[in-house]
């Protein structure tokens, strides 16, 4: 595996200096998911207890078939090591897409950047802490004398799995809408105006989520809303990318 060098915008490297320390930073990314899987896989009871702790009275989901419990706990650690090295997997990809820009660029594209994961984390906080115990137990207890109500491993741990998953992607919300406002598409005061607009498209959002009972939906549309205001004012401050349009300059050409 070659030694990764400091690359600066001003360098000039040839594709195949290129291709080299791409497969570096993903044999490097790919070590990073070994180590968080091993880890996951290894304390896999851990995060069992974490995943388990919103169902009611200690109870633990079933499995049906010999080969379930090994593959449920395969995917389980998969998942928790990819989480575990997100980190590391990400500054790979910084690393290597950030001397691309110019040091402007830079200034702009790196605290944007920076937030990604920041905001990834927070969702999944909010899903689990918030969203996730008060979904399982109205799930579980609607209408309940009317069923054996017993819960899968599998499709509990996916259900789990969709649900974090969506609202970290959700909380990207902010860094959408400074993306769109740094490019010009749309400036703050527009967002304004659209506002009812907005909060129609977070209940929406909200109901094509995972998650399927009301208190759910409720708990999911409020962040909603929140991260459109606060991409409002996160635009308001750092401003456009001054990619304005000129009005056309009146031609000389049948002027009196």
């Amino acid at each position: 595996m070659a030694k990764i060098k400091p690359v600066s915008h001003e360098d000039r490297l040839t594709l195949v200096e290129h291709l080299d320390e791409l497969r570096t930073r993903i044999v490097i990314a790919a070590l990073a998911f070994a180590v968080g899987f091993g880890l996951c896989f290894w304390q896999n009871h851990q995060v069992f207890d974490i995943l388990n702790s919103p169902l009611p009275d200690g109870r633990k989901p079933l499995t049906f078939g010999v080969t379930e419990p090994f593959l449920t706990t395969m995917t389980i650690s998969a998942y928790a090591g990819f989480a575990l090295a997100l980190p590391v997997i990400l500054y790979q990809l910084y690393a290597f897409v950030l001397p691309a820009f110019s040091p402007q660029e830079r200034r702009v594209a790196l605290p944007i950047l920076l937030m990604v994961p920041v905001l990834f984390a927070a969702g999944i906080a909010f899903g689990y802490f918030v969203v996730l115990d008060r979904a399982v137990d109205f799930l579980l207890n609607f209408n309940q004398s009317e069923f054996n109500i017993q819960v899968r491993a599998r499709d509990y741990y996916g259900f789990v799995a969709m649900m974090l998953l969506a609202m970290g992607l959700v909380f990207q919300v902010p860094l959408a809408i400074l993306a769109v406002t740094r490019i010009g598409i749309v400036t703050p005061k527009q967002l304004r105006e659209w506002r009812r607009y907005a909060y129609f498209i977070c209940v929406v959002v909200a109901a094509l989520l995972p998650t399927v009972d009301p208190v759910s939906m409720v708990l999911e549309t409020v962040p909603l809303i929140v991260l459109f205001e606060l991409s409002i004012v996160l635009a308001s401050v750092l401003g456009g990318s001054g990619r304005q349009h000129a009005p056309p300059e009146p031609s000389a050409e049948g002027s009196p």
